[in-house]
């Protein structure tokens, strides 16, 4: 089953954020990685997936505009009840997979906590890249947090594509330099194990 609009709307429709398989209840391990970034608080911050993460809460204390990206509606509409009347925001309900629009704001920092990991066909992948290389200032950061190779192989019922930090790096480019990357277990909302490879890179001056 692909990963489309109407599957990521039917999951946000019936369940709650404590139900989710992805649920976190802090966003600590991303934001120890955004440690690492400088200025952030002037920084553009473009978040892939951004579902009704509570990283958007923590993100909107921290950097200067925020470009919030979901393949869901539903998700996005959630989210804006949650911090409504923000003025720091940008909603872009677009599928990550395919062209972005040429007026979106290019990006200081690009942050993806698993929304790649569910595009299988090569054409989607390389586009997603596509889109990041174009988005990504020279200088800007991209944060990658996917499903590791001896991951579950399913989420949210769709088959996955692991990554190793390796894949990341071939990837993404030789415009960026891979500056830190780490294993991390999650422990989801039912007590399941859920091993991720984060990866920070850094965009090369032009």
């Amino acid at each position: 089953m692909p990963s489309t609009p109407q599957h990521w709307n039917e999951i946000f429709e019936t369940q709650s954020d404590p139900d989710l398989g992805w649920y976190e209840p802090d966003a600590a391990q991303t934001l120890k990685f955004l440690q690492d970034i400088p200025d952030l608080c002037s920084a553009t911050v473009f978040l892939a997936g951004a579902g009704t993460s509570v990283l958007v809460e923590a993100l909107l204390n921290r950097c200067q505009h925020l470009v919030l990206n979901d393949i869901s509606d539903t998700a996005l509409k959630k989210l804006k009840d949650k911090i409504p009347g923000e003025q720091k925001v940008s909603w872009f309900h677009h599928d990550i997979s395919k062209p972005f629009p040429s007026e979106l704001p290019l990006t200081d920092l690009w942050i993806d906590r698993a929304v790649l990991h569910f595009l299988l066909v090569e054409s989607q992948i390389e586009r997603y890249f596509l889109n990041l290389r174009s988005n990504v200032k020279d200088g800007g950061h991209v944060l990658l947090a996917e499903f590791a190779p001896d991951g579950a192989p399913t989420c949210a019922g769709l088959d996955l594509h692991r990554y190793s930090p390796e894949e990341m790096e071939k990837r993404i480019g030789p415009d960026f330099i891979l500056l830190r990357h780490e294993r991390y277990v999650f422990i989801n909302p039912y007590g399941d194990p859920r091993p991720y490879t984060y990866a920070l890179f850094r965009k090369n001056n032009g």
